[in-house]
Order: structure tokens, then C-alpha cells, then sequence
């Protein structure tokens, strides 16, 4: 090493070390780690492990509006002509920030007969029983009978408000009021346990999510619960029952 390149290195030298030091002392900001444990945990997608669930029920005159729910038989096009207010949607585990979806499973996710049958009452489409144990069920590592069954127990566990089951006229209300009267109904419901989505044209009623921790009892809500991303109008629009023709 000559001389000139000898003086160079020592006088750099100091600067490179008080780098690393920096760095090291430092490490990563909490940002950057709880973006790289959000994105771990996301990734695992594993049956059984969750932090909580959300028992979402659907505003069924919502769905039998869309284009889809126009094509509904089961729901919203019934040959007796009963009309549904809320209905079970799902029961999703759910992470405090992002969900688990279609976990693997020793067995094929296959929806007994019997089950689905059991479930039509309160969550009246066929298709929808299978899909959620598809995509959410699956997550919960639990089987067909044992996740339909926490379903409905959960599903009990939730009184609708007098205005919200069998309305024959439409409604406008904001989230908040739908909230403080579902907490109204609900001795052990707190606001933070709970929030409304509304959707399309006129912000129409779309869901109401219910948090529940992993043995059933209810739980604040995590971040996929915010309710400024699922709902911030001022009001929402909530279509009356649809009784389809006899």
C-alpha cells in the first residue's frame, strides 16, 4: 500500500465505523417492522392461525338489488316469497391487520350436504355456505359442522335492532346511529366492537361486522375494521325488505 493510499484508508476508516455503529445502534424504524411482520404473518396462511374473528351479517335487500342478487332464487327470488333483512355472510378469521384466505387443509374443504341444509335459514344461498368454508372457513381449523356451528352460535349471540327485521319502508340513517342502536340492543356491545360497510350509489347498506375473540366472546375490532375505509357518509340508505312474488 503506498503511501498516499495508506493516509487515505486511515482517514476513512473512522467515518465507515461510525456508519455501522449508526446502523446498528438504530436497526429498523417501527414502521419497517411492522410492515415486515404484517407481510410475515400474511404470508402464512395457515389453518388455525388467526388473532380473531368477524362475524359479518349482510343487509339482504342490498344484494337482491344487484345485478347478482337479481338472479338469486334462493334469496331473493323465492317461490314462497319471504324476504330477508340480515343474514350471515361469513364468519372470517381475521389478522389485526389483513385476513388469511383458502388455507390448506389435511382434507378436501367439502361441505356436507347435511350442513349446508342446516345453515339455510340464516345464510340462504347455497353457493355462498360453500365458498365461505372455501375461503374463510378453511382459516379457522375448524371443520365443515364445527365452523357452521360457531357460526350460528355467534350468529345467536346478535340481536337485530326492532327497525333493522322485517322493514317495509325505506330508511336513512348514518353508521353511527346504526351502531349506537345494534349497542342499544346489545348489553355487551361497544361501539369499537362493531362497524358498518355501505357501498355503490347512495351509500346503501352493505354489512355490519361483529368482532369476536378466538373462544367467542366479543372483542375490540382490529384495523380491517376501520370504519372510515368501509363507511364515511353521513348517512346511508337502507332499502326496505324485498318480498319476491308468490
Amino acid at each position: 500500500m503506498s503511501p498516499l493510499t495508506n493516509q487515505t484508508f486511515h482517514r476513512v476508516l473512522p467515518i465507515i465505523l461510525a456508519a455501522v455503529l449508526v446502523t446498528l445502534s438504530v436497526g429498523p424504524s417501527e414502521a419497517q417492522r411492522s410492515s415486515y411482520d404484517q407481510t410475515r404473518h400474511q404470508r402464512t396462511n395457515q389453518a388455525g392461525d388467526f388473532d380473531y374473528y368477524a362475524l359479518v351479517l349482510s343487509w339482504s335487500p342490498t344484494h337482491c338489488a344487484s345485478p347478482a342478487g337479481r338472479r338469486d332464487r334462493e334469496q331473493c327470488n323465492r317461490r314462497d316469497g319471504r324476504g330477508y333483512s340480515f343474514v350471515l355472510h361469513g364468519l372470517w378469521p381475521q389478522y389485526k391487520r389483513g385476513y388469511p384466505s383458502s388455507c390448506r387443509t389435511r382434507a378436501r374443504p367439502f361441505v356436507p350436504k347435511r350442513t349446508i341444509t342446516s345453515m339455510m335459514d340464516i345464510m340462504p344461498s347455497k353457493g355462498l355456505i360453500i365458498h365461505e368454508y372455501r375461503k374463510h372457513g378453511t382459516c379457522s381449523g375448524l371443520s365443515p359442522y364445527e365452523y357452521f356451528s360457531l357460526s350460528r352460535k355467534l350468529y345467536d349471540q346478535i340481536q337485530i335492532p326492532a327497525p333493522y327485521r322485517t322493514p317495509i319502508k325505506e330508511q336513512f340513517v348514518s353508521p353511527q346511529q346504526l351502531i349506537a342502536e345494534f349497542t342499544a340492543a346489545n348489553a355487551h356491545l361497544k361501539p369499537n366492537m362493531m362497524a358498518v360497510s355501505c357501498r355503490g350509489s347512495g351509500n346503501r347498506l352493505r354489512e355490519v361486522r361483529f368482532c369476536f375473540s378466538r373462544d367467542g366472546k366479543l372483542r375490540r375490532c382490529g384495523h380491517n375494521e376501520n370504519q372510515r375505509k368501509l363507511c364515511s357518509a353521513s348517512r346511508m340508505f337502507v332499502p326496505p325488505v324485498r318480498y319476491s312474488r308468490r
